[in-house]
């Protein structure tokens, strides 16, 4: 699964994904590509949608496997919705999502996709052992609910449940300032250490695997980033073991105690549809 979009790279991400799918032996068989559709104040039509689809499936040389709104607008949600209907219709995709969607919106978009008998397929919403709010607040349970699949980005809160960071050796950056506040208190470094003991009982297993095996037992997808060879080899490793239900525990009471990582309302989405009254998101 390469998870892409529109704007990354302004279209030189699916370019890339493209040239190599195109060296690929039966591509439909062994590559699944998700992109994204940047929902931008001036894009207020249906045939936004459609537009930009026909975009990243000329960049990609394929229909999409998954296409999504990337994130809500402040007005124009319901267009974006008939947009990703028509994509679907038109066959230039196989499946639609959104992200960062939250219960009220993500409902709204299942109902209209519903009446032109279209499933939404998917949700994807930041979530990892620092950033649990989709399942304190129901919106994990929501998804289950409509049986739209999570898939979890941030699942490694931007390196912050690698183990690679410490007090002293901090990000540059924005991330720096996180770093400072999770030190702040001994829960971040407790949930290190449980992290690092369940490492151990799996063969050498490492935080990153442990982290993402976390996502995966709350029934998510977890989409990684990685910038080595190594990096995306430690990643699919953990699809080579899972956590056991004690571990799962142990690790739910370790992270609910670390309470200084990113909160929903420091996230720059459009928390309502100005038009409509519609919540569009919560986590």
């Amino acid at each position: 699964l390469f998870d892409t979009a529109e704007i990354y790279g302004f279209g030189r991400s699916e370019s890339l994904i493209g040239e190599f799918t195109e060296k690929v032996p039966n591509p439909d068989e062994q590559v699944i590509v998700a992109s994204k559709f940047a929902a931008f104040p001036f894009r207020t039509k249906p045939q936004d949608v459609v537009k930009a689809c026909e975009a990243s499936v000329k960049r990609l040389g394929r229909p999409i496997d998954l296409y999504q709104i990337h994130f809500p607008n402040a007005w124009s949600n319901a267009e974006y919705w008939d947009g990703l209907a028509m994509a679907y219709e038109k066959g230039l995709v196989k499946a639609v999502g959104v992200s960062n969607y939250g219960i009220d919106a993500m409902r709204a978009c299942h109902d209209a996709l519903a009446k032109r008998g279209i499933p939404l397929s998917s949700n994807q919403i930041q979530l990892s052992l620092l950033y649990r709010w989709p399942i304190e607040n129901g919106l994990l349970e929501a998804c289950r609910d409509l049986n739209v699949q999570v898939l979890a980005y941030s699942p490694l809160a931007l390196g912050y449940l690698t183990g690679k960071y410490s007090a002293d050796n901090l990000p540059s950056g924005p991330r720096k300032k996180l770093g400072e506040k999770l030190f702040e208190t001994e829960d971040y470094n407790n949930l290190l250490n449980v992290m690092k003991g369940i490492a151990d009982k799996h063969n050498g297993a490492t935080l990153s695997q442990v982290a993402l095996n976390w996502t995966r037992a709350k029934n998510t997808i977890p989409i990684p980033g990685a910038r080595t060879v190594k990096q995306v080899q430690q990643n699919y490793g953990a699809l080579d073991w899972m956590l056991t239900a004690d571990e799962e525990k142990e690790l739910d009471y370790a992270a609910s105690k670390v309470t200084t990582f990113i909160t929903p309302d420091k996230n720059p989405f459009p928390k309502q549809d100005i038009n409509t009254g519609l919540i569009m998101y919560d986590s």
